[in-house]
C-alpha cells in the first residue's frame, strides 16, 4: 500500500497520528499516550509502520482497535479535508502570509503578524482547557470569507471567540464600537454577535459570543454588552469553571459536529 499521509489530530488533550490512504480512508492510528497503533485491516501493517516509523519512539504494540464509539465513527467518516480539528490557531492567517506575504521592506509591521501572534496565544491558552474536558477548534471558516477564531465547546456551553490584538493599548467597548487606542472606534460588537448567531444556526445549540483582547493596557467597559462577553486573555482559564450545562456526551457530539466542514457551509 502506497501514497499513505499522517495527519495528527488532538482529542482529549492528547495527541493521535491518524494514517489516511490516497482515497481519504482512514486505514490506522498511533495513541502517543498509550503506546499502540490500531490497524483497521490487517494487510496494511507494513506500510503504515512505514509511514509512522519517523513519529515512533520507545516500544509500542500493533493490533486492532478497540470497538468505536458512536462519535469515534463519526469522526472516522470524515475525509481528512472536511475535518477541521487540525486547524492551527490563526489557520486562515498563516494561509492568507503564505499566498500573499508582506513586502520584505516597509514602513510598518503587516498587521496580520500582530492579529496571528495574538490567536496562537489564545489557542495556545484554549488547548490547556482540554484537560479540563472541554474541546476547541481553531479558524473555524464561515460563508463569505468569515471566520470563528476560536469555537470552545465544554460543560460551560460553546463560545465563538474573536480575538483583538490590543498590545499596550487603551481599548474602549462602548456597545456595538470596540475603540483600539487612537484609532476610530469600529463597530466590531455587530460582527462578533452575527458570527456567533450563525454559529448557533450551524449547531443548533445556543453559542455565546466573546470578545478576547489580548495584551492590553487598559480596558473600559462603562456597560456591560448585551450577549457578548469580553475579557483579556489572562482571564480564558476562568472559561473552564463554568459548568453544568453539557454533558460529556453531548460535548463529543457537537464536537464531533462543528469539525465537519460541511456542517458550515450552510449558514
Amino acid at each position: 500500500m502506497s501514497g499513505l499521509r499522517v495527519i495528527p489530530t488532538w482529542r482529549h488533550g492528547q495527541e493521535r497520528l491518524y494514517v489516511y490512504g490516497e482515497d481519504g480512508t482512514n486505514v490506522a492510528w498511533y495513541d502517543r499516550e498509550a503506546g499502540r497503533v490500531n490497524l483497521l485491516s490487517e494487510s496494511s501493517r507494513e506500510a503504515v509502520l512505514a509511514v509512522l516509523g519517523p513519529f515512533i519512539a520507545g516500544q509500542f504494540t500493533v493490533g486492532p482497535p478497540p470497538v468505536p464509539t458512536p462519535v469515534e465513527m463519526a469522526r472516522l467518516s470524515l475525509h481528512p479535508d472536511d475535518d477541521l480539528a487540525p486547524n492551527r490557531p490563526g489557520e486562515a492567517l498563516l494561509i492568507s502570509l503564505d499566498r500573499d506575504p508582506a513586502p520584505p521592506r516597509r514602513l510598518r509591521a503587516d498587521p496580520r503578524r500582530r492579529a496571528l501572534a495574538a490567536q496562537q496565544k489564545v489557542g495556545e491558552a484554549l488547548d490547556g482547557l482540554e484537560a479540563a474536558g472541554w474541546r476547541v477548534l481553531h479558524s473555524v471558516p464561515l460563508p463569505g470569507g468569515a471566520c470563528v477564531h476560536h469555537l470552545l465547546i465544554g460543560p460551560g456551553g460553546l463560545f465563538a471567540l474573536h480575538v483583538l490584538p490590543a498590545r499596550k493599548q487603551r481599548v474602549r467597548v462602548a456597545d456595538p464600537l470596540v475603540t483600539l487606542g487612537r484609532a476610530d472606534p469600529q463597530p466590531l460588537l455587530r460582527r462578533i454577535r452575527a458570527d456567533a448567531s450563525r454559529t448557533s444556526f450551524a449547531l443548533t445549540a445556543e453559542v455565546r459570543a466573546a470578545l478576547v483582547l489580548v495584551e492590553p493596557a487598559s480596558v473600559e467597559v462603562p456597560a456591560q454588552p448585551r450577549d457578548v462577553r469580553v475579557l483579556t486573555d489572562t482571564e480564558i482559564p476562568a472559561l473552564a469553571q463554568s459548568g453544568g450545562l453539557l454533558k460529556p456526551a453531548d460535548v463529543e457530539a457537537l464536537h464531533a459536529m462543528a469539525r465537519d466542514r460541511g456542517t458550515w457551509t450552510r449558514v
